[in-house]
């Protein structure tokens, strides 16, 4: 059963993560600092290093904000006072991550937005996706013994393999305020998630 991030994300083909297109979006977030790592050796003069945070020239990074590489932070970005970004992170053009936010290991595409106090963890956000106040993409089933995250989809089981993944938001998705994407989630483009609703993909 294919799901690939382009099927997702019409724009990656023009992003410094074209080569991971055809690649399932769980496999690229569990080996996202690995990837920035890499990409850090190859940006262009108009990135800032930072330790092993990159900031494009562009981009503002408030006071308070803590940025825990490796981090790609691209042009006109903005992160707020008060946000953590962790375990590998890219911003692509024009994202916002919020006061208050946590992102961990997650990748945002051009003008994609997490609003304050939201957390994204092991995530892949296409162009455009908005995340309203209070907002999770939770990661991990500690509910469960068996930890490996499951994906229902198009009439079958997707074993992902991995014990750490949120989701995959397609482009233009909506998630409302202290709306829930429990771990194991893939989101088609314009999905809206109504405000305090639950998603859970799991068999």
């Amino acid at each position: 059963m294919s799901v690939t991030i382009a099927e997702y994300v019409a724009a990656i083909p023009g992003t410094m993560l074209a080569r991971f297109a055809g690649e399932r979006p769980w496999v690229v977030t569990a080996s996202l600092a690995d990837i920035l790592t890499d990409l850090l050796n190859d940006l262009p003069d108009s990135y800032v290093l930072d330790g092993d945070a990159a900031i494009h020239e562009t981009a503002t990074v408030e006071r308070g904000a803590v940025l825990k590489g490796p981090a790609i932070i691209g042009p006109r970005a903005f992160v707020a006072a008060s946000a953590y970004l962790r375990g590998g992170v890219f911003l692509d053009a024009g994202c916002v991550v919020g006061p208050g936010c946590e992102a961990k290991s997650t990748v945002l595409f051009a003008g994609s937005r997490i609003a304050h106090l939201g957390f994204v963890g092991d995530s892949i956000l296409g162009a455009d996706v908005n995340c309203e106040a209070g907002s999770v993409v939770a990661n991990h089933r500690n509910e469960r013994a068996d930890k490996r995250i499951r994906i229902r989809h198009a009439g079958g089981v997707i074993d992902t393999g991995v014990e750490r993944f949120g989701a995959i938001l397609g482009d233009g998705a909506r998630l409302g305020a202290n709306a829930v994407v429990a771990p194991g989630a893939l989101l088609a483009p314009g999905t809206v998630v109504a405000r305090l609703a639950l998603v859970d993909q799991s068999p």
